[in-house]
């Protein structure tokens, strides 16, 4: 009887252990929810429910609705733990995880980079974007658009090798013609005496003779009306001269006619990748004094400044096919004519012509993108007054100069995709007009009378033979 009281109490003691380790297991367990902002889920409890609680109301927000459902509805980022207790005692455990709606970003990913495999997660504040994309250029946009979304964006994303970049040569051909032609016609009188009087006329447009080394007549021959002692010189000897020693007389006639060519065709061609800028500059310095201030005041110091053909250009292939190329083309020549001289120092003027634009076109298309016809009349027109106005006798006392100039010039450009040449391909040479000296080879000489010649190693023997 004891022996069987004693079964029913450990039976007992038993079965109430059982139970309490089955009431922990139920509540240790968890179940875990994932929710979104602004997102609701009802949760059916199987019992009656007698309170609920969460570890952070600002995350999720949970309200019973019936005996045996509750609410629970998404508030902001973040994880909380919900707690429901039965009537009977018994507690369930829930992990809420609530994430922001990434719906809308995944939709406009997908929309803006149909060719890319972007994948989005986030961790409360933070977003990871994961894939593959093309280029760079690409995952640094999709970090862009998904800022707005998150405080921290986190980019996992693999970018594709990117292809070999394309190659692209720009052919730039300059056209130029100058040409300029001028009329010049003048008379200058000059008189060694002539009725007791040294002098000479002039317009000022040519240069007259100089009077300075002639002496006055009267003062030394009394007054007589002999020629002036002395000698007067020319300083420009394209002219016609004459002059009479019985009248003390002197003409100095400017007749001439001048004319001008200058003509620039210059083809300067550069090649550079996709999107990378390249410059090209064919021609050289000139120096130019520049003089100092400040402490160094009036001391004189050189910079030399870039003339010449001067070529760069910025290419970028579009998805038609096309080139837009952003152009600065520029064909700079020295001017003497315009120089300027300071302190001793010639400095010659610059004569530019520079262009700056933008175009689109296909490969081996061209385009004029400049073109420039300038006429130029000067003609300038002196004369004494009074003495230019006698009939017949007073065009002796005018000049006049007459200059006309016509420049013209076209731009073309033609871009070009190209390839490098491949190795055992004949490379483009310039053609020379005289060639190099050749190798150094030995040649064969033919054996003259009455020798042997013999070679031994790179060694010449000539032996003579006495003749019989």
């Amino acid at each position: 009887m004891a022996s069987k009281r004693s079964f029913a109490i450990g039976t007992s003691f038993f079965l109430i252990a059982c139970a309490a380790a089955i009431r922990l297991a139920a509540q240790g367990s968890a179940e875990d929810l994932r929710l979104t902002v602004g997102k609701s889920v009802v949760i059916d409890y199987p019992v009656d429910i007698s309170r609920i609680s969460t570890s952070n109301p600002d995350v999720a927000d949970a309200s019973p609705v019936t005996s045996r459902e509750v609410l629970v509805q998404g508030k902001a980022s973040g994880i909380a733990t919900l707690v429901v207790w039965s009537k009977s005692g018994q507690r369930n455990f829930y992990n809420i995880t609530i994430e922001q709606n990434l719906d809308p970003l995944r939709k406009l990913l997908a929309e803006t980079f149909p060719t890319s495999e972007i994948h989005v997660q986030s961790s409360r504040d933070s977003l990871s974007l994961t894939g593959r994309v093309p280029s760079k250029d690409v995952a640094e946009r999709a970090v862009a658009l998904a800022a707005p979304f998150g405080k921290q964006i986190v980019s996992n994303l693999q970018v594709d090798i990117p292809p070999v970049d394309k190659q692209i040569v720009l052919r730039v051909r300059f056209a130029t013609l100058d040409r300029n032609a001028s009329r010049q016609f003048a008379i200058n009188l000059v008189s060694t005496g002539a009725a007791g009087t040294v002098g000479r006329t002039t317009t000022g447009q040519a240069a007259a003779p100089s009077t300075a080394g002639i002496s006055n007549p009267s003062t030394t021959s009394g007054g007589s009306g002999a020629g002036g002692n002395g000698t007067f010189t020319l300083s420009d000897a394209l002219n016609i001269f004459a002059f009479r020693p019985d009248l003390n007389l002197g003409a100095v006639i400017n007749a001439l006619q001048s004319k001008g060519v200058l003509q620039i065709l210059a083809e300067p061609n550069l090649v550079t990748s996709n999107g990378k800028e390249a410059s090209f500059l064919a021609g050289g310095e000139f120096p130019v004094p520049v003089v100092q201030g400040g402490a160094n005041s009036g001391a004189v110091t050189v910079q030399f400044r870039e003339y010449g053909i001067r070529l760069s250009f910025t290419p970028d292939l579009t998805e038609n096919q096309t080139i837009r190329i952003h152009v600065k083309p520029e064909v700079s020549t020295l001017d003497t004519a315009h120089s300027v001289t300071i302190s001793g120092f010639t400095i010659p003027a610059l004569s530019t012509r520079r262009i700056e634009t933008n175009i689109e076109l296909g490969p081996k298309q061209s385009f004029v993108i400049a073109g420039l016809i300038d006429d130029e009349v000067n003609d300038a027109f002196a004369r004494i007054p009074g003495l230019s106005s006698i009939p017949v006798l007073g065009a002796i006392f005018k000049s006049r100069v007459e200059t006309k100039s016509r420049s013209e010039l076209i731009v073309l450009v033609t871009p070009e995709i190209t390839t490098p040449i491949q190795p055992g391909q004949p490379l483009p040479m310039p053609l020379m007009p005289e060639p190099f000296l050749g190798p150094a080879a030995p040649q064969q000489v033919p054996p003259m009378h009455g020798q042997n010649r013999h070679s031994d190693s790179g060694k010449t023997t000539i032996a003579v033979n006495g003749g019989n």
